[in-house]
């Protein structure tokens, strides 16, 4: 069984990696961690830096409880939901986790919802995290 988390570092994305963990331990699953980023001059070399970390200590949260687990940041110019469901079919993941917060209607209009694009386009079941 393949799981992949969508993690960026928040404290929702934290809780997703959490429950990702226990889902893995109960079903012996491997567990890939994925950040994406759009690229070019929208990233700032510390906001890759600090990306880099947080996926560090994301694998280091998974392989302290002995999950088999690997991590990948993406940069292929797709918004992070695109990036995320493809990664999911190019991979054949069989479950997601992603965390979600609270946006406003305005936000959502303006900004979009990585979450809900996730949740409708994946080619596998998803599991939200608030």
């Amino acid at each position: 069984m393949k799981i992949l988390v969508g993690y960026n570092g928040t404290v929702v994305a934290q809780a997703a990696l959490a429950l990702a963990r226990e889902h893995a331990l109960m079903f012996k699953a491997h567990v890939i961690i994925v950040t994406s980023m759009e690229g070019g001059s929208s990233e700032s070399p510390e906001q890759i830096g600090q990306v880099e970390r947080d996926l560090r200590e994301a694998e280091q949260f998974m392989k302290d409880r002995g999950v088999s687990c690997e991590t990948r940041q993406l940069v292929r110019g797709l918004s992070p939901g695109e990036d995320l469901v493809l990664f999911a079919q190019e991979q054949a993941v069989d479950l997601m986790f992603v965390g979600i917060r609270k946006k406003s209607k305005t936000q959502k209009i303006i900004l979009g919802s990585t979450a809900q694009y996730i949740i409708l386009k994946a080619p596998c079941p998803v599991t939200t995290v608030k």
